[in-house]
Parts: structure tokens; C-alpha cells; sequence
């Protein structure tokens, strides 16, 4: 049997959710490697809702967890009940949904809070010694829980600061 890897996402869509793009392209990867993701969010509101179209926020309300389903095809679990001992490693694709669903980093930055399911995720995993794989925007949780943590961010200076 192949290695069992945890993809947690942040909703779907890239101004308020996970990259959708991101996401199907690790859970192809994963797939063809004949690894078996499982797919976890956690059960919470999103911080808004962006009109893609418009690039816009609007009045609506989205759950995470729910919005995450449209990715997973639902083949979708509550991140609270992810248990890393049957896990092999760990994935979060990236998208702004990091920076606002499972950080507040999209409106404090370097300041900001990381979610409790997320920080212990990372924490379970980090040590258990198994890979975290974290892309596009994701690596800030890194840098924000594991102290000494080194990561790039593109070339985004104000990253940086």
C-alpha cells in the first residue's frame, strides 16, 4: 500500500480559499506517485467571501470545510479529527484562504495567529519526524510556529518585514 498523505485545504478559490490549481495539481501528483491523500479543512466560517469574477468581497457566508468539499469532490474529513499516527506526511497547497481561513496573517501579518487545529497539525506532524509540505502562501505558518524556521516567499520583501 502507498503512503497516506494529508491535504488540508482552506475552502476553494484563490482570493478566499485554497488554490484550486494547487490543490488538483498535488492531489494528481499524489495520486500518480500511488499515494493516497486524505482531505481535511477545518469546520469553521470563512473570514469573507471574494466574487472571483469582480475580485471582490461579498455579503455571502461560506464554511471552510464545506467550500473545501468542492475540491475534495467531498471526499472530505473535519480537520479536528486528523490523527497524524496513520499519516505518512502532510500537504497544504496554498491560496489566500491560508492567510485568512487558517491564519489571520492576510490582516496581520507577521502578527498574525495561526488556527488552533492547524498549529497542532503541524506541531503532530513536525514531531513525529514526518514530511509538511507547504506551498505558495503556506510556509508562513511555518514561520510563524516553528521558531528558527527558514522558508522563501517568493521575492515579496515585504514578506520580510
Amino acid at each position: 500500500m502507498g503512503k497516506r498523505v494529508a491535504v488540508v485545504l482552506a475552502g476553494c478559490g484563490v482570493y478566499d480559499g485554497s488554490e484550486i490549481h494547487e490543490s488538483s495539481a498535488v492531489l494528481v501528483h499524489l495520486s500518480r506517485e500511488g499515494a493516497q491523500a486524505e482531505v481535511y479543512a477545518p469546520d469553521v466560517d470563512q473570514m469573507h467571501v471574494v466574487d472571483h469574477v469582480k475580485g471582490q468581497p461579498t455579503q455571502e457566508k461560506r464554511n471552510v470545510l464545506v467550500e473545501s468539499a468542492r475540491i475534495a469532490r467531498g471526499n472530505i474529513k473535519d480537520l479536528a479529527k486528523l490523527d497524524v499516527k496513520g499519516l505518512d506526511a502532510l500537504i497544504i497547497p496554498g491560496g489566500f484562504g491560508v492567510a485568512k481561513n487558517l491564519s489571520t496573517w492576510a490582516t496581520q501579518g507577521k502578527n498574525c495567529i495561526v488556527s488552533k487545529e492547524v498549529e497542532d497539525v503541524l506541531r503532530a506532524f513536525h514531531a513525529a519526524k514526518k514530511p509538511i509540505g507547504l506551498c505558495c502562501i503556506s510556509p508562513v505558518l511555518a514561520a510563524k510556529i516553528f521558531p528558527g524556521c527558514e522558508l522563501t516567499v517568493g521575492h515579496d520583501t515585504e514578506c520580510e518585514k
